[in-house]
């Protein structure tokens, strides 16, 4: 797809100033091809987009079209996930007789990483194993943490660790909330692993989200976004994220603010509205707009 395909008669501008917020788009949420997706990114002014496992099967030539494309559309690839269908193979983290399988997968996709130009590399703790108990979960989850970023580390690109929420979207998940997620980083002490705090399964799974958030900024390296109930936009559910988006903003945060929703609408006009108030939002808390 060229750029006068796609709407555009050239590529956007540079921003005249850079941003400290990086907005970006997890490509699941959205329908269509691979290059479609990207087109209703680059449209709504969206400047990254996260991939799952999209890539797995592509050829040296495909990362070089769809690296190409992404570009056109002025759109930076920022993350990628290491265990590819990890519900249905023995790659948990929480399972010491599954830490070959998962660290294999995470040094293929560091491998990917590098040919994608992917900075992060999203990690999955795994599902509640059967005879064993939390504390023996949680030993071999840090292990398996302490071994991955290690990896991480002499490739020079970052893990980040998500807790998803066990009550509606990941029954049986392991790691279901940041608070757990805050400490195993801590615990881990690696700077190439970080969290990865998404606030729709905080939400569902404890709430309390702006505590949470502050508490754990520093460790954080990628907010994800959706509302509740439904997993739809911001501004459809009980979450009030011009609250949110100004907390994030006052603790000092520097990083991917990625929509993980399913829009309802239009998704080039949806993504354009939660970006545009996601921008607002923080901009009003930051001395001089710097977001």
């Amino acid at each position: 797809m060229t750029l006068a395909q796609a709407g555009f008669s050239q590529a956007p501008p540079p921003p005249t100033k850079k941003a400290k917020i990086t907005s970006s788009v997890m490509l699941w949420t959205l329908t269509g091809s691979f290059s479609d997706k990207l087109e209703t990114a680059g449209k709504a002014g969206i400047q990254s987009v996260e991939l799952v496992s999209e890539h797995g099967q592509w050829t040296d030539g495909d990362v070089q079209k769809y690296k190409k494309m992404a570009q056109a559309f002025g759109l930076g690839m920022d993350t990628i996930l290491a265990q590819a269908d990890w519900t249905k193979r023995p790659v948990t983290m929480v399972n010491p007789a599954h830490r070959d399988g998962f660290l294999g997968d995470v040094k293929s996709s560091i491998e990917w990483s590098k040919k994608l130009d992917v900075p992060q590399i999203i990690l999955m703790s795994g599902n509640d194993q059967p005879g064993m108990t939390h504390e023996e979960q949680y030993a071999s989850l840090l292990e398996s943490a302490k071994r991955a970023a290690d990896l991480a580390a002499a490739a020079d690109v970052k893990l980040i660790i998500e807790p998803l929420n066990s009550k509606v979207n990941h029954k049986g998940y392991f790691l279901n909330n940041c608070t757990e997620g805050l400490k195993l980083v801590k615990e881990v002490d690696n700077p190439h692993f970080r969290l990865l705090f998404d606030i729709y399964h905080e939400q569902v799974q404890v709430g309390n989200v702006i505590r949470t958030l502050t508490e754990a900024e520093p460790y954080v390296a990628v907010y994800h976004i959706a509302d509740n109930p439904g997993r739809n936009d911001p501004g459809t559910g009980e979450m009030n994220y011009d609250n949110i988006y100004k907390a994030i903003e006052k603790t000092g945060y520097s990083g991917y603010i990625t929509m993980e929703y399913l829009p309802l609408g239009d998704q080039v006009a949806s993504l354009t509205k939660s970006v545009t108030e996601m921008r607002k939002s923080i901009n009003s808390a930051a001395p001089g707009g710097t977001a």
